[in-house]
Protein backbone atom coordinates (compact mmCIF):
# COMPACT_ATOMS: atom_id res chain seq x y z
CA UNK A 1 0.00 0.00 0.00
CA UNK A 2 1.32 3.41 -0.95
CA UNK A 3 1.57 5.84 1.93
CA UNK A 4 0.40 9.42 1.80
CA UNK A 5 1.88 12.29 3.77
CA UNK A 6 -1.07 12.06 6.17
CA UNK A 7 -0.35 8.40 6.97
CA UNK A 8 2.98 9.35 8.52
CA UNK A 9 3.80 10.34 12.07
CA UNK A 10 6.69 11.53 14.19
CA UNK A 11 7.32 12.56 17.76
CA UNK A 12 7.63 16.14 18.91
CA UNK A 13 10.59 17.34 21.00
CA UNK A 14 8.84 16.14 24.18
CA UNK A 15 8.40 12.64 22.77
CA UNK A 16 4.67 13.02 22.19
CA UNK A 17 3.22 11.24 19.15
CA UNK A 18 2.25 13.58 16.33
CA UNK A 19 0.22 12.34 13.36
CA UNK A 20 0.68 14.29 10.11
CA UNK A 21 -3.08 14.02 9.46
CA UNK A 22 -3.43 16.69 12.18
CA UNK A 23 -2.09 19.04 9.49
CA UNK A 24 -4.77 18.28 6.89
CA UNK A 25 -5.91 21.51 5.26
CA UNK A 26 -2.70 23.35 6.13
CA UNK A 27 0.36 24.24 4.08
CA UNK A 28 3.38 22.67 5.77
CA UNK A 29 7.06 23.58 5.55
CA UNK A 30 9.33 20.80 6.85
CA UNK A 31 12.97 21.64 7.59
CA UNK A 32 15.91 19.65 8.94
CA UNK A 33 17.67 21.98 11.37
CA UNK A 34 20.91 22.20 13.34
CA UNK A 35 21.81 24.73 16.01
CA UNK A 36 25.51 24.89 15.08
CA UNK A 37 25.01 25.14 11.31
CA UNK A 38 26.05 28.31 9.50
CA UNK A 39 22.51 28.51 8.11
CA UNK A 40 20.93 28.68 11.58
CA UNK A 41 19.86 32.31 11.04
CA UNK A 42 17.16 30.68 8.91
CA UNK A 43 15.47 29.72 12.18
CA UNK A 44 14.63 33.44 12.58
CA UNK A 45 13.49 33.70 8.96
CA UNK A 46 11.24 30.66 9.37
CA UNK A 47 9.74 32.33 12.45
CA UNK A 48 8.98 35.46 10.40
CA UNK A 49 7.10 33.34 7.84
CA UNK A 50 5.33 31.45 10.62
CA UNK A 51 4.19 34.60 12.41
CA UNK A 52 3.00 36.16 9.16
CA UNK A 53 1.06 33.17 7.78
CA UNK A 54 0.24 30.77 10.63
CA UNK A 55 -3.19 32.30 11.19
CA UNK A 56 -4.12 31.53 7.57
CA UNK A 57 -2.85 27.97 7.53
CA UNK A 58 0.97 27.72 7.50
CA UNK A 59 2.61 25.19 9.79
CA UNK A 60 6.35 24.70 10.13
CA UNK A 61 7.94 21.53 11.47
CA UNK A 62 11.63 21.73 12.42
CA UNK A 63 13.43 18.41 12.75
CA UNK A 64 16.79 18.77 14.52
CA UNK A 65 19.28 16.49 12.81
CA UNK A 66 22.87 15.57 13.56
CA UNK A 67 23.54 13.94 10.17
CA UNK A 68 25.94 16.60 8.93
CA UNK A 69 29.26 17.22 10.71
CA UNK A 70 27.70 16.85 14.17
CA UNK A 71 26.10 20.27 13.91
CA UNK A 72 23.21 19.34 16.21
CA UNK A 73 24.77 18.01 19.42
CA UNK A 74 21.67 18.93 21.46
CA UNK A 75 18.80 16.64 22.36
CA UNK A 76 15.44 17.55 20.81
CA UNK A 77 14.31 19.42 23.93
CA UNK A 78 17.65 21.25 24.20
CA UNK A 79 17.42 22.19 20.52
CA UNK A 80 13.84 23.43 20.94
CA UNK A 81 14.83 25.52 23.96
CA UNK A 82 17.88 26.95 22.15
CA UNK A 83 15.87 27.72 19.01
CA UNK A 84 13.29 29.49 21.17
CA UNK A 85 15.70 31.50 23.33
CA UNK A 86 18.24 32.35 20.60
CA UNK A 87 15.97 32.68 17.54
CA UNK A 88 12.46 33.33 18.92
CA UNK A 89 11.11 30.09 17.45
CA UNK A 90 7.47 29.36 18.29
CA UNK A 91 6.72 26.80 15.54
CA UNK A 92 6.81 23.08 16.30
CA UNK A 93 10.20 21.49 16.97
CA UNK A 94 10.12 17.74 16.51
CA UNK A 95 12.21 14.77 17.60
CA UNK A 96 15.90 14.59 16.72
CA UNK A 97 15.82 12.78 13.41
CA UNK A 98 18.00 10.98 10.89
CA UNK A 99 17.20 12.56 7.52
CA UNK A 100 19.41 10.23 5.46
CA UNK A 101 21.19 6.94 5.64
CA UNK A 102 20.38 3.57 7.15
CA UNK A 103 18.19 4.97 9.96
CA UNK A 104 16.36 7.61 7.91
CA UNK A 105 13.05 8.61 9.49
CA UNK A 106 10.03 7.36 7.47
CA UNK A 107 8.87 10.96 6.94
CA UNK A 108 12.15 11.96 5.31
CA UNK A 109 12.23 8.73 3.33
CA UNK A 110 8.79 9.72 2.00
CA UNK A 111 9.88 13.32 1.29
CA UNK A 112 13.00 12.30 -0.63
CA UNK A 113 12.09 9.09 -2.48
CA UNK A 114 11.77 9.62 -6.20
CA UNK A 115 10.41 13.13 -5.96
CA UNK A 116 13.22 15.49 -6.81
CA UNK A 117 14.45 14.53 -10.25
CA UNK A 118 17.97 14.98 -8.85
CA UNK A 119 20.75 12.47 -9.44
CA UNK A 120 20.40 11.50 -5.80
CA UNK A 121 17.37 12.26 -3.67
CA UNK A 122 19.17 12.18 -0.34
CA UNK A 123 19.43 15.35 1.71
CA UNK A 124 22.88 16.90 1.38
CA UNK A 125 22.92 19.36 4.30
CA UNK A 126 21.00 21.03 7.10
CA UNK A 127 18.12 23.38 6.32
CA UNK A 128 16.78 21.52 3.30
CA UNK A 129 13.13 22.56 3.09
CA UNK A 130 10.04 20.74 1.79
CA UNK A 131 6.73 22.43 1.00
CA UNK A 132 3.55 20.38 1.35
CA UNK A 133 0.16 21.58 0.08
CA UNK A 134 -3.12 21.69 2.01
CA UNK A 135 -3.91 18.36 0.30
CA UNK A 136 -0.72 16.67 1.52
CA UNK A 137 1.19 16.80 -1.76
CA UNK A 138 4.94 17.49 -1.61
CA UNK A 139 5.34 20.20 -4.25
CA UNK A 140 8.71 21.87 -3.68
CA UNK A 141 12.13 21.11 -2.28
CA UNK A 142 14.49 23.97 -1.51
CA UNK A 143 18.25 23.74 -0.99
CA UNK A 144 19.86 24.75 2.31
CA UNK A 145 21.20 28.05 1.00
CA UNK A 146 17.72 29.20 -0.12
CA UNK A 147 16.42 31.66 2.47
CA UNK A 148 12.95 30.93 3.84
CA UNK A 149 12.10 34.54 2.98
CA UNK A 150 12.87 33.78 -0.67
CA UNK A 151 10.16 31.12 -0.75
CA UNK A 152 7.44 33.41 0.62
CA UNK A 153 5.76 33.74 -2.79
CA UNK A 154 5.41 29.94 -3.05
CA UNK A 155 4.00 29.81 0.49
CA UNK A 156 1.46 32.51 -0.38
CA UNK A 157 0.53 30.74 -3.62
CA UNK A 158 -0.22 27.43 -1.87
CA UNK A 159 -2.01 29.13 1.01
CA UNK A 160 -4.26 30.85 -1.52
CA UNK A 161 -4.93 27.46 -3.09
Amino acid sequence: MKHTFYDLSAQDADGDHFQMNELEGKVVLIVNTASECGFNSQLNELEKLYKKYNDIGLEILAFPSNNFMNQEPCSATEARDAYSSQHGVSYKVMEKTDVKGEHIHPLFKYLTEGKSGLITNSIKWNFTKFLVTREGKVVKRYPPQKSPLDIEEDVKKYLAG
